[in-house]
């Protein structure tokens, strides 16, 4: 259903295009007649011309001095149909570029698009349906203490996800319209992020081994609501592509005035081209109809964004022998 969906998308996407390259068909071979009747034009002329010397009575070396300036002419008439239609066929070959990739470049922007409208329902009825589901178990069924604990954490995580969810989307919507502002305060990062980190651990009990090398009492001016999201998210995006039971390795370290913070792992990696797309906007790694892994593609859109709000770059590097480091530097 994903794929016929996507295909179907591509297909209404690519109908104006058709109709353009038919339009595009057409004007060259209007300009094609258009310059060989041009051609024409002028050699009937010149015939006539010297058909009107000879009939005139003209000396035979005044026909030969007219014919040859006729003839020059004539070439200057040629040399002015090729110079204008080099330069109208250039114009209309850079037009059709222009237009082709912008068409394309809106295709893409449309099924990346769809694509976030069909994970995004997918992210938000699993959650609320395993939360329904737990909620329905402990009402029908008489359970002990600790099975009604077990349930109720499990909603609460359910319910967790889903507000990381929605707090993306809604967080990405006021990046796109500059509604976003954020109001920072000196605090100690090292303790937020190792605070914020072990939280997420163990409220979603990741399989993977989690190694923190944070130097302590690192202070810096923060926007305490929207920076965890740079963490998270890179964390998250680390686990989401990382086999069980491999590393997950967050540093923070701070060199003079630059403060360091990495994430890396050694999962499936990311490829050289896919590197340069990776923070745009509904981006995901690997192709659409073979990606399993859950996500929006908001990710590391937004943790570019806030990476540069709090006057930082952010970078994506192998991690050898395999998987994928991301560095951001502050200061």
């Amino acid at each position: 259903m994903y794929y016929l969906c996507t295909m179907n998308l591509s297909s209404k996407k690519m109908r104006p295009l058709f109709w353009f390259y038919l339009f595009v068909a057409y004007v060259i071979i209007q300009f094609i007649w258009w310059s060989y009747l041009m051609v024409e034009h002028n050699n009937e002329i010149y015939h006539l011309k010297t058909e009107l010397n000879l009939l005139k009575g003209a000396s035979l070396n005044e026909i030969v001095f007219k014919g040859n300036a006729l003839n020059a002419q004539l070439r200057h008439h040629w040399v002015m149909i090729a110079g204008e239609g080099t330069v109208f066929v250039g114009v209309l070959i850079l037009g059709i570029f222009q237009i082709r990739k912008s068409f394309k470049k809106e295709a893409e922007l449309a099924l990346q698009q769809n694509n976030f409208l069909l994970s995004v329902s997918h992210e938000l009825n699993s959650p609320i349906a395993s939360t329904k589901l737990q909620l329905q178990t402990l009402l029908k069924h008489e359970l002990d203490r600790a099975k009604q604990k077990e349930i109720i954490a499990n909603a609460i995580n359910d319910t967790e996800r889903l507000t990381k969810l929605v707090e993306n989307i809604l967080l990405a919507a006021k990046i796109e319209n500059n509604f976003y502002k954020l109001h920072k305060e000196k605090c100690n990062l090292s303790e937020y992020i190792t605070e914020g980190i072990k939280q997420t651990i163990e409220s979603f009990n990741y399989k993977q081994k989690v190694i923190l090398d944070i130097d302590p009492n690192i202070l810096m001016n923060i926007d305490k609501t929207s920076f965890p999201s740079i963490v998270l998210n890179l964390f998250e995006n680390a686990a989401k592509y990382s086999h069980p039971n491999s590393t997950i390795s967050l540093s923070l370290k701070q060199y003079n005035s630059k403060i360091i913070l990495s994430v890396a792992d050694d999962g499936i990696g990311i490829s050289e081209t896919e590197k340069k797309y990776i923070f745009q906007k509904f981006y995901r790694v690997g192709r659409e109809e073979t990606r399993n892994t859950k996500g929006t593609g908001l990710g590391l859109y937004i943790v570019n964004y806030l990476v540069q709000q709090h006057n930082g770059t952010i970078s994506v590097k192998n991690n050898f022998p395999k998987g994928t480091v991301f560095e951001v530097v502050f200061g």
